[in-house]
């Protein structure tokens, strides 16, 4: 064994660490983490639009695969560093950790905080060229090979390409992701117009122009009325119980707040937050102080209105929100997300903020809108009486999940860790028989369902819990379930569901997958739930070495990994013996299930996780929901993308 001392001891420099471990940093390397790197830079020109800098940012896509990004901004500092000494602009595309939003002089408000977008850019492409308006001056820096500068200096600072007037300001980096890092290097021009029109939706005033050169596809993206109309949008295919979005805005110090909400004819509530336009999935302070105001304004007005008659009593937040679908959105100087990923804001400030501003000015709009107010309450008023005679039958239900019999369903394991245990929910007795024999017994329980559980988007809370499928899920994991949830009692650190690689499976964990989102959403959103990834194929072939062939054999995971490997052994001039196609986990043994699926040391899971609480809401509402019309329509929209099991 290798003594181990410091020359073991590898320090990467400057952007080396980026490329060595992108994942860190984009979050993955294929189809998401390549366009996040548009996000990153598109970040760059919002910024500037929030500080009142820029009104106009474009996106193109090259037909050489590259992509440029324009904005009208105040262009990227060309002087010298003070510290660094050289040009600012090129601190800013290869250093991490430098940028100007981490002071308040530059940017009052800012979603890129950390520093490292540009340069992280940089260091994953192949190819960079930045083009800055500055001064009445055109300058230009290039860097390649993940961003090593190729632009010689002149006097220590960039040279200057062009001229332009000193209104002429802003800054265009074209850049190229290295195929050597990306699964892919081939954007969506779909997923970049999808997000371009949320960031419309959410800057208001800013135009976004988008032009594919490829197929000569140009399309604009301005929202005169922000928020308000995002809420239109997302209710476009819902009955509104008043035709109008409601809009606040106010400011309370530093902190400047919007609020957009709309009540339709639904049984559930959809809260999105922003800030600085990070869409916030967990919410936190901000979603506190809408909640708490709208709750104490709606029952102030009930008991003035008649529609509460004891002074004490009040409605329950959940009916105050039935029906609820509002965006919650506000600019901070300086938002304390909860790590990297920006999931959940904590400023305590923000929650008072939403809170004062969205109480005062709710209250002068009912004021002068009273008709809303009454809808409002009579919407609440139906959902106080229906949650007040549900209970009872609910609470017997649940009373009845405690004494409910999963022991001939589920196997245990033997450890009462939560920490160390996990459970596989699996499709069938005869996948689940041998999932049993090849699990580790102390840390692995299984729990096989018989069929496909209810859609529970077409059902009430009372008949989900009539299924006896859900029954045992909610036992088995000991949290309870709505309301009632309480993720500090869950019996296990991961959920994994593990299903047929064909089209049954595939639906039977998009009816899991709803069933959490609508009734446990805390598993997704604090990462407790992921999907099993068996390999499709087991190849076993043959290639030729020094000593004659070598006969060796290799799962694959899906049709592209098959491809790469018969092309990998054509060329070595090997042979392929065999074949196996897997399309059910009954097909495997249980020593071929355990070194491919259920060993921690060499199994695929994917983490299930929630980008966008609005795509999330919309996409799971259309395809699980009881409007056909949109769903045929998506159906047809998206076929082109599908793998299709014919078989």
């Amino acid at each position: 064994m290798a003594e181990y001392d410091g020359s073991q001891i590898v320090v990467l420099e400057g952007l080396e660490a980026v490329r060595k471990r992108p994942g860190m940093y984009i979050g993955s390397t294929g189809t998401k983490g390549l366009h996040h790197l548009i996000w990153e830079i598109l970040d760059n020109g919002i910024d500037e639009h929030l500080t009142g800098y820029c009104n106009e940012v474009q996106i193109i896509l090259q037909k050489d695969g590259g992509i440029t990004i324009i904005d009208n901004g105040r262009g990227v500092p060309v002087d010298i560093h003070p510290t660094k000494k050289i040009p600012t602009a090129r601190v800013v595309y290869t250093i991490l950790h430098a940028g100007g939003k981490f002071g308040n002089t530059v940017y009052k408000v800012s979603g890129g905080l950390h520093g490292v977008g540009a340069s992280v850019v940089n260091a994953l492409s192949s190819k960079m060229i930045v083009e800055i308006r500055r001064n009445g001056n055109i300058y230009m820096d290039s860097y390649e090979k993940g961003g090593h500068p190729v632009t010689k200096l002149e006097n220590g600072l960039l040279p200057v390409i062009g001229t332009c007037k000193k209104s002429d300001t802003g800054t265009k980096v074209t850049f190229y992701p290295d195929p050597e890092i990306f699964e892919t290097v081939k954007f969506s021009p779909e997923t970049i117009c999808k997000r371009l029109k949320e960031i419309a939706f959410l800057n208001k005033g800013l135009t976004l122009r988008f032009r594919d050169e490829r197929s000569g596809d140009e399309r604009v993206y301005y929202e005169e009325h922000g928020i308000k109309s995002f809420i239109s949008y997302i209710n476009r295919e819902a009955t509104p119980l008043h035709a109008e979005p409601i809009y606040i805005e106010g400011s309370k110090g530093d902190i400047e707040v919007e609020v957009a909400l709309q009540y339709i004819n639904d049984y559930s509530e959809q809260i999105n937050a922003y800030c600085n336009r990070i869409n916030v999935v967990d919410g936190g302070t901000l979603v506190t102080g809408f909640k708490t105001a709208l709750t104490r304004v709606l029952n102030s007005y009930a008991r003035e209105l008649g529609y509460l008659k004891d002074k004490d009593e009040n409605y329950d937040g959940k009916d105050v929100r039935n029906g609820l679908v509002a965006i919650v959105s506000i600019k901070h100087p300086d938002p304390q997300f909860e790590g990297q990923t920006k999931t959940k804001l904590g400023n305590t400030d923000a929650k008072t903020a939403v809170d004062e501003v969205f109480a005062a000015e709710v209250t002068r709009y009912f004021d002068k809108n009273v008709e809303v107010l009454r809808a409002i309450l009579d919407n609440t008023a139906r959902s106080c009486r229906a949650r007040q005679a549900s209970d009872k039958a609910r609470s017997a239900v649940l009373k009845q999940l405690n004494d409910f019999d999963t022991k001939s369903k589920l196997a245990a394991c033997s450890s009462k860790k939560p920490a160390e245990c996990e459970i596989y929910i699996v499709e069938g007795d005869s996948a689940g028989g041998t999932v049993k024999n090849a699990r580790d017994r102390k840390t692995h329980a299984v729990l096989p369902l018989r069929g496909k559980i209810l859609n529970v988007e077409k059902a009430t809370l009372e008949k989900i819990l009539q299924n006896n499928e859900i029954r045992s899920m909610i036992s088995a994991f000991g949290c309870g379930i709505s309301e009632e949830f309480d993720i500090n009692k869950l019996r296990y650190d991961k959920i994994i569901i593990l299903t047929d690689a064909d089209v049954d499976g595939a639906h039977i964990s998009t009816l899991l997958l709803t069933f959490f989102y609508r009734f446990m959403p805390e598993l997704i959103l604090e990462g407790k739930v992921y999907r099993g990834l068996p390999p499709l194929y087991k190849i076993e072939y043959e290639v030729p070495g020094k000593k004659g062939a070598k006969k060796e054999s290799m799962y694959l995971m899906n049709d592209f990994e098959l491809d790469k490997k018969r092309r990998e052994i054509e060329e070595s001039k090997g042979k392929i013996h065999s074949l196996q196609r897997y399309k059910g986990l009954g097909e495997m043994d249980a020593h071929q299930l355990w070194e491919t699926t259920l060993d921690p040391a060499q199994r695929v899971i994917a983490q299930v996780s929630i980008g966008d609480t609005v795509e999330a809401d919309e996409v799971t509402s259309l395809l699980m929901g009881s409007n056909v019309v949109p769903r045929r329509q998506f159906i047809i929209d998206e076929a082109k993308y599908a793998n299709l099991d014919i078989t």
